[in-house]
């Protein structure tokens, strides 16, 4: 490989690593997001769930996403935002519906079809779409402008590769993690065997937290995607608000910064989701009213 090449290689990473890390908080969301989607399967397909996840990741980061953000970068940049915002306002609905969830409000139908492999694969690849989407064009945004466009399509891929890998070998780590447990119970050791029996224990303990998690992370960000997006196209309210709050707090660190932007913009995102999800329960209802012999007296 010659030297020029290298160095061409070496821009890349290391614009792909700059550009990366403003994604953090996103790739945590993902990971802490996915896990939920194989609760309720066999331990046996667990794994296979996960690849297929992880291929529909790799789909639309390099099918769909990368292609489509760097067209419309470069000849229809006022769509983004807009986009950004439909995103956003999904993942609020997709939220705020767990959290009803937690109240004894059941959406669908009904927990056979909950675990249909192909519904839960669809279902996390959309909502690995939303998050896919907003972890490319912040990237996209924190590389240099003067960046050639295939510099510019190099250090995408390298960023939508590595963090497939990142978070989905996470999920995988984590959905097999109770096997390691019952490995452990299996060994001669006596600590072994009860370090084992603690790992299984405590597993759907740690599967709750992550699904609790994963919703708080679905407001967060798609609160916040609408609200900073939204300030970009034509209501700049949310986010003045939201600005002003974090200035108050500034003096006590970014810590405490961001535990007021995250909570502010989770409390947006649920408010935005409850407000979608009475719509489509309403939406529902009447759609049911409607249908042919609903009202029809004795029928079921």
């Amino acid at each position: 490989m010659s030297v020029g090449l290298l160095a061409v290689v070496d821009d890349i990473l290391t614009a792909a690593l700059k550009a990366s890390v403003k994604t953090a908080g996103v790739v945590i969301d993902d990971a802490a997001v996915t896990p939920q989607y194989v609760q309720g399967l066999s331990p046996a397909r667990e794994l296979h769930v996960v690849w297929r996840i992880a291929l529909g990741s790799l789909f639309n980061k390099f099918i769909i996403i990368i292609p489509l953000a760097l067209l419309l970068s470069a000849f229809a940049p006022w769509v983004l935002p807009w986009l950004l915002i439909l995103g956003g306002t999904y993942l609020c609905f997709e939220g705020a519906e767990k959290v009803t969830e937690w109240f004894g409000v059941h959406h669908g139908a009904g927990e056979t079809e909950a675990r249909d492999e192909r519904k839960l694969i669809f279902g996390a690849i959309r909502t690995d779409l939303i998050l896919s989407t907003e972890i490319m064009l912040i990237s996209l945004a924190g590389l240099d402008p003067d960046f050639e466009i295939w510099m510019t399509l190099g250090a995408l891929v390298v960023i939508g590769l590595g963090m497939t890998v990142l978070v989905y070998g996470a999920v995988a780590l984590l959905v097999k993690i109770d096997d390691v447990g019952l490995t452990l119970m299996e060994n001669s050791a006596r600590w072994l065997r009860r370090t084992g029996a603690r790992i299984v224990r405590s597993m759907p303990a740690v599967f709750r937290v992550i699904g609790i998690i994963g919703t708080v992370a679905m407001l967060w960000v798609g609160g916040h995607l609408v609200i900073s997006n939204l300030a970009d196209t034509f209501w700049q309210a949310p986010y003045d608000v939201l600005h002003a709050a974090t200035q108050i707090v500034e003096t006590a660190g970014p810590v405490v910064v961001w535990v007021i932007d995250t909570a502010m913009s989770a409390v947006f995102g649920l408010i935005l989701g409850l407000i979608i999800v009475v719509i489509v329960l309403g939406i529902s209802r009447l759609l049911k009213q409607n249908q042919p012999g609903a009202n029809v007296p004795g029928r079921v």
